[in-house]
């Protein structure tokens, strides 16, 4: 800044008296003090050039350092935002390894809160989820009706069994409580229902298709996500006006009803090898597609070939 400072005045001295025609007049009588005068107005003149041009550095270089730090700060909350959303997801996906049913549902609630207030980690959220439901799993079978003259005739049996061996000196082992198996397998159904949930809530596009361009999304809605479900189980699935980018149900099974209905890929979606695992009689498949059953009574989706002859699972 000194040195322009320093420029700018002697170059408009060097101006002013290197041509006289433009030295500044002074009022008042010619003669030395006249000139004395006029050499003092040029001075200040260039002092004042100098000034200006000082003034203008400094201004410069206060915009500059304002501008560095407002980098600086923009650069320091982005920092704090993404190791907040790091720890959040850190935490979430710990509870996801939990082996209590609970714990595990507030993991899938806290991603879902981190998904929705940050898009761009909504895709790896969604990694996550499908990953969760893409671990092994079988549903709970179906809790027989109660029936009180079966249920007291078990426990008779069982006392029975304790007093003879009470008799006998025998300790029995504990007997096995295998409710509790039940038990974890309801949660873990509760668990995968909700994770189902939160994907097809947020895949859902309620805009008429022919207005998508114009109309606003919902807020809930995450637009361009991509599924991996290779291989999952998926219990009364439902991505009815779902709209995804591209999905993978390889190999996946479909317990209970499944219903795809108005669902929009804007990129491949692939079903080789998905089975239903109950009355496929009753789905509506598209044209060209039909399901052969198994002797476990599962079913195969089998696409035909051209001539009508079945060309493979796909």
């Amino acid at each position: 800044m000194i040195v322009l400072v320093g420029a700018a005045v002697g170059g408009t001295l060097w101006w002013l008296l290197v041509d006289p025609a433009l030295t500044v007049p002074a009022p008042g009588p010619s003669g030395p003090s006249g000139a004395g005068t006029a050499r003092g107005e040029t001075l200040r003149t260039a002092l004042a050039a100098g000034a200006g041009v000082g003034a203008a550095v400094t201004l410069m270089l206060a915009f500059r350092r304002q501008r560095h730090q407002e980098i600086a700060t923009a650069h320091a909350t982005h920092d704090a935002t993404e190791r907040r959303v790091t720890e959040l997801y850190t935490k979430a996906a710990e509870q996801l390894g939990s082996d209590k049913a609970a714990v595990r549902l507030a993991g899938l609630y806290a991603l879902e809160r981190l998904a929705q207030d940050n898009p761009g980690h909504r895709q790896t959220i969604v990694n996550v989820i499908c990953a969760y439901l893409r671990m092994p799993y079988t549903p709970p079978e179906p809790t027989p009706a109660p029936d009180p003259g079966r249920d007291r005739k078990a426990a008779l049996r069982a006392a029975r069994r304790r007093y003879q061996a009470a008799r006998a000196g025998i300790v029995l082992p504990a007997e096995p409580t295998p409710q509790q198996e039940s038990d974890d397998r309801k949660g873990e159904l509760q668990v995968r229902l909700t994770a189902q949930r939160i994907l097809v809530v947020h895949l859902r596009d309620d805009r008429p298709a022919d207005q998508r361009s114009t109309l606003p999304a919902a807020p809930a809605f995450w637009e361009g996500m991509n599924l991996d479900l290779t291989g999952a189980t998926l219990i009364d699935f439902d991505l009815t006006s779902g709209h995804v980018t591209t999905a993978i149900f390889d190999k996946a099974t479909f317990a209970g009803d499944a219903r795809f209905v108005e669902a929009d890929f804007t990129g491949d979606a692939d079903f080789g090898g998905a089975r239903v695992a109950n009355h496929a009689e009753s789905y509506s498949w598209p044209d060209g597609w039909h399901v052969t059953m198994t002797p476990e009574g599962t079913g195969s989706l089998v696409r035909e070939g051209a001539d009508g002859v079945p060309a493979g699972e796909d």
